[in-house]
């Protein structure tokens, strides 16, 4: 079955290459949460939930009857982004072998890519999912005026304290909004260092800037699989939509949950 509609198109494949190529290398340059989240999957585009099992999950056998204790279903809801190639530039380039634009393809994966880290940093009101700032059960942190001292690397320290202290030991990742990663590029006079470089020391240069953090907020995760990551049912990928007035109608699409298994494997700067 073409899932994705293509065959429904007369378009030639070496343009399919193209509109592949520049979604997704432009969605791997914007994605933020991917870089330090694991991905299971893809679970293929007829999978609409997925499992959750928490630390405490266990098989309760009781009276001839066997039930998982802990394991919660997640929805796999779809998210998508639509772009329009015209009509005229398609037959112009098949003509004369001038490029097509794929303006409007990038623009609409930088959308996609912004919106998979919203998701995952933020949650969904509407879908009532949480987000790594916004789950219960997460560690917090008081966060300092990052601009001054040695804020910002003392309240990361006191994160990966916090981590430590509680077994969380592993692959540990710093998502923080623009202000504050700036706030981060200052030389301290004491070390001779920039500030940034001091957290990147401590927790392993995995610090990332998150577009989809609003100012003054932070992120630090134990980045580890058993703890929390990205489910795939479709990984992003480009179906044809419809040809309307001439014209190509195209859309981004994935299927993908936050899947946090334990919370408190989050701090959460606040």
């Amino acid at each position: 079955m073409d899932y994705l509609a293509r065959e429904s198109a007369d378009l030639p494949n070496e343009l399919w290459n193209r509109i592949d190529a520049a979604v997704i290398d432009t969605a791997r340059a914007h994605l933020t949460a991917r870089r330090f989240l694991k991905t299971y999957g893809p679970l293929g585009p007829g999978v609409t939930t997925v499992a959750v099992d928490g630390v405490a999950k266990e098989e309760v056998l009781e009276d001839g009857i066997g039930r998982i204790v802990g394991r919660t279903q997640l929805e796999l809801p779809m998210f998508y982004e639509d772009f329009t190639l015209l009509g005229r530039d398609v037959e112009l380039a098949a003509q004369t072998g001038m490029p097509l634009e794929m303006a409007p393809a990038i623009a609409a994966a930088k959308r996609a890519a912004r919106r998979e880290d919203d998701l995952v940093l933020n949650g969904n009101r509407t879908l009532g999912t949480d987000g790594l700032l916004t789950v219960k059960g997460a560690g917090k942190v008081k966060r300092r005026d990052w601009n001054e001292g040695e804020n910002g690397f003392a309240d990361v320290a006191a994160a990966v304290s916090q981590l430590a202290k509680n077994g969380y030991l592993g692959r540990y990742a710093l998502a923080v909004a623009p202000d504050l990663y700036l706030a981060l590029q200052r030389l301290q006079p004491s070390t001779g260092l920039l500030e940034i470089d001091r957290v990147k020391k401590l927790i392993g240069d995995n610090v990332y800037m998150a577009s989809a953090l609003d100012a003054g907020k932070a992120v630090l995760v134990c980045a580890e699989p058993e703890y929390l990551d990205l489910a795939l049912g479709i990984d992003l990928s480009v179906g044809y939509a419809e040809l309307v007035d001439f014209n190509h109608h195209f859309r981004i699409m994935e299927t993908a949950a936050l899947r946090i298994k334990d919370p408190a494997s989050i701090v959460v700067f606040s």
